[in-house]
């Protein structure tokens, strides 16, 4: 299992600093993760440290409350993909969910996809904020759109990913689909929870932690669960 290529690494926090930035680069290139997810203002940077590495860049578009008007969305996806974004994990409109508006929710989801021009597109529900039927909603609106993952949480909400979740979402959408959890992966336990339950990829801070608990177990090491102290969002 590799587990390394299921994480995003995450940075977005909003004290970071340039170098902070360059820093969390360079153990996303060290550790071969799947990504970097970086503030918009970030992405030239994260590409130049990252080419060549395999480690993909992404960002986010709408962060954090999806209340952006849709061309504002569709108009920032397609100036992050410019400067090197190779995957958007976007808001949702997250009240006109609640609302039950599914034509604005898909219209606004389906012309970031277009924005993207092929490339990944993640979809935040931020269940936090949702009945378990306006999850299912989001999730299968979001399929409906042509995005390629539906995500949990951007990390900022009162909640992050749960099992219940996970599975609910899974069960959601189609195979095709891919499902992200962010929020609250600080741990392996909860990551090979949240795998199981069908999350594929996984926004994390605690990324060294996790992968050095890995590590130890694969050794046949026994080693508590290495937390991070504070997951301070996504």
């Amino acid at each position: 299992m590799k587990i390394a290529k299921m994480i995003d690494h995450s940075l977005l926090r909003p004290e970071l600093t340039l170098d902070d930035v360059r820093r969390g680069c360079e153990i996303a290139a060290r550790r071969e993760v799947a990504s970097v997810c970086v503030r918009p203002s970030d992405v030239e940077l994260a590409a130049g440290a990252l080419a060549g590495t395999g480690v993909l860049v992404g960002t986010v578009a709408g962060f954090p409350h999806g209340d952006a008007r849709t061309a504002i969305k569709a108009a920032e996806t397609r100036a992050l993909v410019e400067a090197g974004a190779d995957e958007i994990d976007m808001v949702l409109h997250i009240g006109r969910l609640r609302d039950g508006d599914t034509g604005y929710v898909l219209d606004d989801i389906a012309a970031v996809v277009a924005a993207a021009g092929g490339r990944v597109v993640k979809v935040i529900l931020e269940n936090a904020y949702l009945t378990d039927e306006e999850k299912t909603l989001g999730c299968r609106v979001t399929e409906q759109a042509g995005a390629h993952f539906v995500k949990t949480s951007t990390g900022f909400a009162p909640g992050g990913a749960t099992l219940a979740d996970i599975q609910l979402m899974r069960a959601a959408v189609s195979p095709h689909v891919q499902v992200k959890a962010a929020g609250g992966v600080r741990s392996l336990d909860t990551l090979l929870t949240l795998h199981e339950a069908g999350a594929t990829r996984f926004g994390a801070t605690a990324t060294e932690a996790i992968l050095d608990d890995f590590a130890a177990r694969e050794r046949g090491e026994f080693s508590a669960a290495m937390t991070s102290a504070a997951d301070g969002g996504y």
